[in-house]
């Protein structure tokens, strides 16, 4: 019984959490949970402890907690989730000179 209790909680507080990431984003990272739960109830407990002991951030935390885990993450993710991962950091790439400044 608790388990849909469970997952209707767990989705609400992401969506509380993600309200700011672009639709399509939020829709992937949705997904992904639904997937595979307890990997990220794992990842969320490992970057809260992360950010009690080393008094880390969370973009500090995320970022040395989740390259552990990235290999679990990308097999949960569809083909087509990885073409438009890859397509969002495509987009990134150029717009930036060695010193840091815009390339414009």
């Amino acid at each position: 019984m608790f388990g849909k209790v469970k997952d209707f909680a767990v989705k609400k507080l992401l969506e509380k959490q993600l309200k700011n990431v672009p639709e399509d984003q939020k829709q992937m990272i949705m997904t992904m949970v639904e997937k595979d739960p307890k990997l990220f109830e794992k990842i969320a407990k490992e970057l809260q402890a992360e950010m009690k002991t080393n008094g880390n951030n969370q973009m500090n935390a995320a970022a040395k907690v989740l390259p552990k885990y990235q290999s679990e993450i990308m097999a949960i993710m569809s083909p087509e989730m990885k073409e438009k991962m890859a397509k969002q950091q495509m987009g990134t790439q150029g717009k930036f000179n060695a010193s840091g400044s815009i390339r414009r």
